[in-house]
């Protein structure tokens, strides 16, 4: 599919999270199969752009084009100028959120609480997309709670505001992440609009992958949290898309590579605190293997990069001994979530 004059690598992407797809996710994640990643979201207040948060937020150097920024606020105005901002600065593609469910983004009015007022939605879409000559898209949800879903309304709008492309959480803000997802509301919203719609929500294996765009008719899914220690699943269900066929487990070698890459390029990126940041990263990786819950216990108290390297190495030395491929002891990767 295309995002304006974009053409994407493949139907499978990996979604914008806060604290999870910084930029040596989002490079490793392209990597094994993902079509397109967006930044996590940052700010748009101008007052946060020199913060070195924010500035890490908005760093894709190296990364492979199109280059996509989510910005988050309330004020059309200042997102435009921020929209502006980041075009500037080498962003190909702006994505403004409108989906974020928590409380301290929500109660600034920004993310999901827009979608309270549709009036406000428009004003800030229209801002934005006169703001720059890239394409805008927009991340939401199907409304504020299950009384006032208002998603195929939301669409048509932002449809009609010359934004490019639609990803939607087909969940209301006070579902959070909870309860299935309404795969019924996102085939509503394709129905009702023209432009790209992208499937986002409970998308944790190549057959749902599957399931999700037959049912919903859209032109894209969104893998998040199933991602999070298993950013091959791209590869897997790009694969099985295509041929119908699954992939076999990725050998427990080449993991420890594709984490060990993955930490070297994640201290280069954060510098010191690098080491605290890689431990939820590396308890993803590890929390469904032999001997995993025992080892992040051990992690959790490494202190500098080296040994953090050299631990995770260690662990997957030593589970190479006993299996050739990765084997999961959690028989529902969803408990885990």
């Amino acid at each position: 599919m295309n995002i304006g004059p974009y053409e994407l690598h493949n139907n499978i992407f990996v979604a914008p999270m806060a604290g999870v797809t910084d930029r040596p996710f989002r490079r490793l994640c392209k990597a094994l199969g993902a079509g397109y990643a967006v930044s996590e979201m940052a700010a748009s207040n101008p007052r946060l752009w020199a913060s070195e948060k924010t500035a890490r937020r908005l760093n894709h150097d190296g990364e492979r084009a199109p280059v996509a920024v989510q910005l988050a606020g309330a004020d059309p105005q200042m997102l435009a100028e921020a929209a502006r901002h980041n075009v500037d600065r080498g962003a190909q593609i702006i994505d403004i959120n409108m989906g974020c469910p928590a409380k301290k983004v929500c109660n600034v009015a920004c993310g999901s609480a827009l979608l309270k007022d549709v009036a406000q939605v428009a004003r800030i879409l229209e801002a934005v997309v006169a703001a720059v000559s890239v394409p805008v898209t927009l991340k939401f949800r199907t409304g504020w709670d299950m009384s006032t879903r208002n998603a195929v309304q939301v669409a048509r709008l932002a449809e009609a505001s010359g934004v490019a492309a639609l990803t939607l959480h087909g969940r209301t803000r006070a579902c959070g992440f909870a309860g299935n997802a309404e795969y019924e509301t996102i085939r509503s919203v394709k129905q009702a609009v023209g432009i790209p719609v992208i499937a986002n929500g409970d998308v944790d294996t190549p057959e749902k992958a599957r399931f999700v765009l037959a049912e919903t008719g859209a032109d894209a899914v969104m893998i998040g949290r199933a991602a999070q220690g298993r950013p091959w699943i791209f590869r897997e269900t790009a694969h099985f898309l295509a041929t119908g066929s699954h992939l076999p487990p990725p050998r427990v070698d080449e993991v420890r590579e594709l984490l060990r890459d993955h930490l070297d390029d994640h201290y280069r990126f954060y510098g010191d605190i690098g080491v605290r940041i890689a431990r939820k990263h590396i308890g993803w990786y590890t929390r469904e293997l032999a001997g995993g819950h025992e080892f992040r216990q051990r992690m959790n108290v490494i202190e500098t990069g080296i040994e953090q390297s050299r631990a995770v190495d260690r662990f997957f030395v030593e589970l190479g001994a006993y299996s050739e491929r990765l084997e999961y002891i959690a028989a529902d990767r969803s408990k885990l979530h």
